[in-house]
């Protein structure tokens, strides 16, 4: 009996190794695998069900590969006509293990022809109406002799619609394209007639979604008026100065398309109002005036008359600030004024300051280009070191122009922005001091090979007066620190009074930045400064600092770390800044 149960047990353990051999081999059979160009591979890999689906298909059952091989040609003719092949051949055979589905695409089609016809108010017969359909040919994507593949073909007729639609045709569109194939010859001719639909002309605007302000305010930020011509550019500028004020959290603006003359169409303003009242708290770290901590409150809709309040308190380890400035909504020119208050202390490189202020600004922005005027008072005690302490007292007249033409004001690449300052005041109106400051900053980014950047800054500053008394410190000029002459401490550079750096009546300062970008977010950076401030021109020399440091694009721009020698003190010194256009 015990000889009986060991050979059944043998007995079934090669019935065991037989079958699972048996199940191997059936598996082996069913494998399927693709061979096809490297040019196809990615999509037929991806998209084709009979390799993607689970489970596998039985290729051991002849009927089951006859269904499979019908169904991989339907599925690559479909699959690679997108891609413009339009006489593939498709066959499966057996492999080494298992089995193997040959893709042979054949000939790529190549684009033979196109035409593109216009249908609609652009076919007017008018010269204009000409330019623009030429124009709109000149710019069709798809070329003769290129490839023809599926996206290209929609992207080049949305592209099209984009053209026309973009100003005066809104509700432009397709209304026949027509792709013929020749296999045999792998062309194809391409034909397109686009209807642009009527001349649409804007009419009153319809506002939806205001509670607490009223439509006026909208009114307030240059809509389009009533009659002008449809443009895309001109409600998507609208559309982004709304959504930049502190009012609204989101903000659409668009017309209806449907229309059937288009002649005075609402412009549909959507809108979603901010919550008014903000309180916010920070903390950060600056290597010209140390660690800092913050807190700020917002009011937008001050009194109910959508008066912008914004205060605040910061505190620095070597100065501190509290103000509260209101911004009223802007005039229908464009204009908007603003009036404030601050409270400033200070203690920078021997130099104690205290200073209050109040004043009145009227400010523009178009475009590239910022205006402002200020009406300031100020009062502001000086106590340098090893020096006698003054006060100076001025009533201000500045005025500013800022022009902004760079790709990007947070990660410039290509581009400048030029600055200018012009301001001053006069004893017989509650000033100290005659004097009149101004002021000149430009700073031009090149693009250079790969992701690298190349940028130049030069500043320069004069304040025409008798002498530096009785002029509040504003209106003259320290440099050092980042943003400036790396190498120096913050405002150290300067006019020596006592042991203090104080302001002086003349400035001049050159940047030199070479930025390599090891990706999108790390770069290290090499650079030249050079620059000082001086209260008599033929005590004026510049100061030569040089370095390198690490940058990181933030959210809020490229973070710069530098390592700077000032060559005039023979030292080291460590400057963190935030890199943007200012």
């Amino acid at each position: 009996m015990p000889f009986r149960l060991s050979l059944s047990f043998r007995a079934l353990g090669v019935a065991l190794t037989v079958g699972l051999a048996s199940a191997n081999a059936l598996a082996q059979q069913g494998r399927l695998e693709l061979s096809a160009p490297d040019a196809v591979r990615p999509v037929l890999s991806r998209y084709l069900s009979v390799l993607t689906q689970d489970p596998p298909p039985d290729l051991g059952d002849d009927v089951e590969r006859v269904a499979v091989t019908r169904r991989a040609r339907r599925e690559v003719a479909d699959l690679l006509a997108t891609e413009g092949y339009f006489s593939p051949s498709v066959r499966l055979e057996e492999a080494d293990v298992g089995f193997r589905l040959v893709v042979e695409p054949g000939r790529r089609a190549e684009i033979s022809s196109v035409g593109i016809e216009f249908s609609g108010a652009i076919a007017d017969g008018a010269a204009a109406s000409e330019k623009r359909m030429e124009r709109v040919r000149r710019r069709w994507k798809l070329k003769e002799g290129e490839p023809f593949t599926q996206s290209a073909w929609d992207e080049s007729k949305q592209n099209v619609v984009d053209q026309l639609s973009r100003r005066d045709f809104a509700a432009a569109r397709i209304s026949a394209s027509r792709a013929e194939v020749d296999p045999l010859a792998a062309k194809v001719r391409l034909a397109v007639t686009a209807d642009s639909g009527p001349r649409f002309t804007l009419g009153a605007l319809q506002i939806n979604g205001l509670r607490d302000y009223s439509p006026d305010l909208v009114a307030r930020y240059d809509p389009p008026k009533p009659g002008d011509a449809y443009d895309e550019d001109r409600l998507l500028a609208f559309q982004a100065r709304l959504q930049n004020t502190p009012y609204f959290s989101s903000v659409i603006v668009d017309v209806q398309r449907d229309e059937t003359d288009g002649q005075q169409v609402p412009v549909r303003v959507q809108v979603a109002e901010a919550k008014p009242r903000r309180l916010t708290f920070g903390a950060g770290y600056s290597s010209n005036t140390g660690y800092r901590a913050e807190m700020g409150y917002r009011d937008a809709n001050l009194f109910g008359r959508a008066w912008n309040l914004v205060s605040g308190v910061r505190l620095e380890q070597k100065q501190s600030l509290l103000f509260a400035d209101v911004f009223l909504p802007p005039e229908k020119g464009g204009y908007q004024y603003s009036f404030g208050g601050l409270s400033e202390r200070s203690d920078l490189e021997g130099l104690r300051l205290s200073r209050e202020a109040v004043g009145i600004t009227r400010g523009h922005l178009r475009g590239k280009i910022e205006t402002s005027v200020a009406l300031k008072f100020q009062r502001e005690r000086t106590h340098p070191d090893g020096a006698e302490e003054s006060r100076q007292d001025a009533l201000t007249l500045d005025w500013g122009w800022t022009m902004r033409d760079v790709n990007n004001v947070f990660n410039p690449r290509r581009g400048f922005v030029l600055a200018t300052r012009i301001g001053g005041a006069g004893k017989s109106v509650l000033s100290d001091q005659n004097f009149v400051r101004a002021y000149l900053r430009y700073q031009h980014y090149f693009p250079m090979p790969g992701r690298d950047v190349l940028s130049l800054r030069g500043e320069w500053g004069t304040t025409f007066a008798e002498s530096s008394k009785g002029i509040p410190q504003d209106f003259l000029f320290r440099a050092g620190g980042s943003q400036s002459v790396r190498g120096y401490a913050f405002q150290s550079l300067g006019v020596k009074d006592g042991a203090a750096t104080v302001g002086g009546r003349y400035l001049a300062t050159l940047s030199a930045e070479y930025t390599h970008w090891l990706d999108e977010q790390w770069g290290v950076a090499a650079f030249f400064d050079a620059g000082n401030a001086a209260d008599e021109r033929p005590n004026f020399r510049l100061l030569p600092g040089y370095g390198a440091g690490a940058r990181w694009k933030s959210p809020a721009g490229p973070l710069a770390l530098d390592l700077a020698y000032g060559q005039a003190e023979r030292k080291f010194r460590l400057h963190f800044s935030i890199a943007i256009a200012f």
